[in-house]
């Protein structure tokens, strides 16, 4: 397996066909929802990390925020700069590396967009890359998986048929990481594509440790994208609110 899977998947047109083909509806109200909890000052700048396409810096532009989205995906930063405007921003940008320091009010890291790498290290550095990127007194949001909730509801073998391309899934886990094998059958194809992700199982204690040591505390936990209360067994998502505090 190569130890960057991602480059090559998330520059592919089946990345985003197999995963953004996903009700816009559902994203949407979650961002809504957000900004109704966060109560951000009209001048407020954001930063998208890991932001694909931008769908989602678009929905926050939309709201008169002033906002940048940085991905490693150049296909994904050509498409998403079609939307730059004024108040908002595109950089091809690998999350691991400084970003601009205490520029930003608030950072986002939506849909398991985080876990990907090789080590820890690699993991912190990424942390620490949005930490310094916040102002002071600056808020984070990260969406990830809830390991206990993914174990337990894991299907193993699975198919899905979007727009002529069917996708095979097999999933399985291990102590340390969450795998999933994507195999890609398209007629437009001389072969199946084979692609397999690799995402580490981070504990709410994981984050909570990873974020104080860049001088972020977590602040709220919700456990769904309806703001439900975080439950370790019963909650799909684990949605951390945090502040830099120093």
């Amino acid at each position: 397996m190569q130890q960057q899977w991602f480059k090559d998947w998330f520059n592919t047109p089946y990345y985003h066909l197999l995963y953004f083909k996903r009700d816009e509806n559902e994203a949407a109200a979650f961002i809504d929802k957000l900004i109704t909890y966060l109560k951000p000052a009209k001048s407020a700048c954001m930063l998208d990390v890991a932001c694909g396409k931008g769908r989602h810096s678009i929905q926050l532009a939309g709201k008169g925020f002033d906002v940048t989205g940085i991905d490693l995906s150049n296909d994904s930063i050509a498409e998403a700069l079609n939307n730059e405007s004024d108040n908002l921003h595109f950089f091809t940008h690998d999350m691991r590396l400084p970003f601009w320091i205490n520029y930003f009010d608030y950072a986002f890291n939506f849909f398991t967009s985080f876990g990907y790498f090789v080590t820890r290290r690699e993991h912190d550095n990424a942390i620490r890359t949005i930490a310094q990127s916040l102002k002071k007194e600056g808020h984070f949001v990260m969406d990830y998986l809830n390991v206990h909730f993914a174990e337990d509801h894991l299907i193993h073998k699975s198919e899905k048929q979007i727009d002529d391309v069917n996708f095979v899934i097999t999933k399985w886990f291990d102590e340390s990481f969450f795998y999933k094998k994507i195999v890609v059958e398209d007629e437009a194809l001389n072969e199946p594509l084979e692609y397999t992700e690799k995402v580490a199982k981070f504990s709410l204690g994981d984050f909570t440790e990873m974020f104080a040591y860049q001088g972020l505390q977590i602040q709220e936990v919700f456990g769904d994208y309806n703001f439900s209360s975080y439950d370790i067994k019963k909650s799909p998502r684990l949605i951390m609110i945090a502040k830099k505090f120093k």
